[in-house]
């Protein structure tokens, strides 16, 4: 059941009890954690912390914690599977839910008493109304019952003839329960094709922040970090990200003006929240620009840099600019402060000739002290960087969890630091991947759509073996193919990509994304195909992920997957 008010349904109620908090591993679900984890400690509310990567992760957790809990709040997860099914919890059990990931199911949507979802209203829902899904089907069996009871009863040399009207009416009954059945088939099939997502839950739990008063300025900034987690991992269309934006700009201007008299709004500790109207490069702050330039899917699709042609273009914008290559090649704060001073300016000027008009975007910066300054996409790389780190002895997925959740806060620079420069490198192992996959065209047009497969032994594949790096990986390569392509119809297609997974179990991980295009609603139906396709090939899938487009499959079921998916979506 949605909560109409977040304060009393939802905090007035864990305010005194121990509370079990399972969070998802993306950047919003760690920004929504920080933000409740600040109230908590505001409020001594006790809570344990459970990071979560699938459904698996989810039951375990809480087959664990189910003794010592009755709360239980769960981020960007549980929202689109019938969650009572799933876990089997006692009936005092309570789950809050708070989660992008949309349809919400419609028995979560229903329940009254065990799921409460912190979850919009007005966001784009849909939700089938209770009759049109559930029907009380009691009354219909007992009349039913009642009629068989009566003939048993009767002596069999005078039975009585059978009541022609009570077959009828049976009759009726069964032919409109069996057309309620198919509608209700219908609606749901409507209703559960697409996956998509709604309002960032860290903007959800801000919102809860500022309806209590508590809201400070490293709470609007982690609800500005889950916001354009949103963005950079393409999960919303443009214009819901640009409405958000101007909720939080509000924000920002009444915390900015609530601090302007005091004396403290310059100390070496300070932190400031400026909106930006920035350009789209990635981590240009903390590296050269050049570099910046080459490894930031807008640019680099743009000039095609996989081309010695590309290469030469980037060369005459540059020159176009005037900005010599010495400066341009060395890191961004050691360059000229006069060069830095315009320098929006003059790549925007320029990028308008060279056809990039969406070279800048509407975001937000933060100072903290005098020195350090982030972009809110820096951010965001360098968090998923941490999260999802391949590097020798950091496998863990909690440790993962704890040093990404704790690149958020200001008190670890030098954790956020270490992000950054994962961050570029897994930029860098991204563009090279998209130049080797265009160069060599293995991306394969296989009808209904494209598909390409990362094969074993492909630089960086490992990398590529988590569900955020190859999500990222697969949004730059279809944009990457649309530029290069010369064939219409390939543009108008979705991408499947498959990287191995694990090597030793035989594993790939496979995912879907739906086609690029401007005004694209980011709803992706490749959730329900990728089910039906197992299902009829009885291909070993694993549907482990909270984003159902998503999913592991064994090597050698590959090809008949990939052709049942190929039928069915013809």
């Amino acid at each position: 059941m949605f909560i109409a008010d977040i304060k009393k349904d939802f905090y007035d109620v864990v305010a005194n009890q121990r509370v079990a908090l399972l969070v998802a591993a993306d950047i919003d679900a760690l920004c929504a954690c920080k933000i409740l984890q600040a109230l908590f400690h505001c409020d001594q509310i006790q809570y344990t912390l459970v990071p979560v990567t699938g459904w698996q992760d989810l039951s375990t957790a809480f087959l664990e914690h189910k003794e010592q809990f009755r709360y239980f709040v769960l981020i960007n997860c549980g929202a689109n599977v019938d969650l009572l099914e799933m876990l089997q919890p006692d009936s005092d059990s309570i789950f809050f839910i708070c989660d992008t990931h949309r349809p919400v199911d419609v028995v979560n949507v229903y329940n009254d008493t065990q799921i409460k979802l912190l979850i919009k209203e007005d966001d784009d829902l849909g939700v089938p109304t209770y009759d049109d899904i559930f029907r009380d089907e009691d009354e219909e069996e007992g009349e039913d019952s009642g009629n068989e009871s009566d003939e048993g009863s009767e002596p069999s040399g005078k039975r009585r003839r059978f009541d022609e009207g009570a077959i009828e009416r049976r009759i009726e009954r069964q032919r409109a329960k069996r057309q309620w059945e198919a509608r209700r088939r219908e609606i749901l099939f409507d209703y559960e094709q697409y996956e998509y997502h709604g309002t960032s839950a860290a903007m959800m739990f801000f919102e809860l922040a500022w309806v209590l008063t508590k809201d400070t300025k490293d709470m609007l900034w982690w609800a500005i970090i889950g916001l354009t987690d949103q963005w950079v991992h393409d999960k919303i269309p443009h214009m819901k990200y640009v409405s958000d934006i101007a909720t939080v700009q509000r924000h920002v201007s009444r915390h900015n003006h609530r601090n302007e008299d005091e004396e403290n709004s310059l100390s070496i500790d300070c932190m400031r929240i400026s909106f930006e109207y920035d350009l789209r490069l990635a981590l240009y702050h903390h590296w050269s620009l050049y570099e910046s330039i080459c490894n930031s899917y807008y640019t680099a699709c743009s000039f095609k840099l996989w081309t010695l042609k590309g290469q030469k273009k980037l060369q005459e914008f540059l020159a176009d600019m005037g900005l010599p290559l010495r400066q341009v090649k060395q890191k961004f704060k050691s360059m000229d402060i006069t060069i830095k001073e315009n320098l929006r300016d003059v790549i925007e000027e320029s990028s308008n000739k060279y056809g990039m008009k969406d070279i800048r975007i509407q975001t937000f910066g933060v100072h903290f002290g005098f020195k350090n300054s982030f972009l809110a996409s820096d951010m965001v790389h360098a968090a998923a960087a941490l999260l999802e780190s391949t590097e020798r002895d950091e496998n863990d997925p909690t440790d993962n969890f704890i040093k990404a959740l704790d690149a958020l806060s200001r008190s670890h620079l030098d954790r956020l630091l270490s992000g950054i420069d994962l961050a570029k490198k897994k930029l860098i192992a991204i563009q090279q991947t998209v130049a080797s996959c265009i160069c060599t065209n293995i991306i394969l047009s296989q009808g209904p759509f494209l598909y390409c497969y990362l094969m074993e032994g492909t630089p960086d594949v490992k990398l590529f073996s988590k569900p955020l790096a190859l999500t990222l990986l697969c949004k730059y390569l279809l944009t990457a193919f649309i530029h290069s392509t010369r064939n219409k119809r390939c543009k108008l297609l979705p991408l499947i990509m498959a990287a191995p997974k694990d090597v030793e179990k035989g594993t790939v991980i496979v995912v879907g994304i739906p086609p690029e295009s401007e005004t694209s609603d980011k709803k992706n139906f490749f959730g329900r195909a990728f089910e039906k396709a197992a299902e009829s090939t009885s291909s070993r899938t694993l549907h482990d992920h909270f984003d159902t487009s998503i999913i592991e499959l064994k090597s050698e079921d590959r090809s008949k997957f990939l052709d049942a998916l190929i039928t069915l979506l013809s």
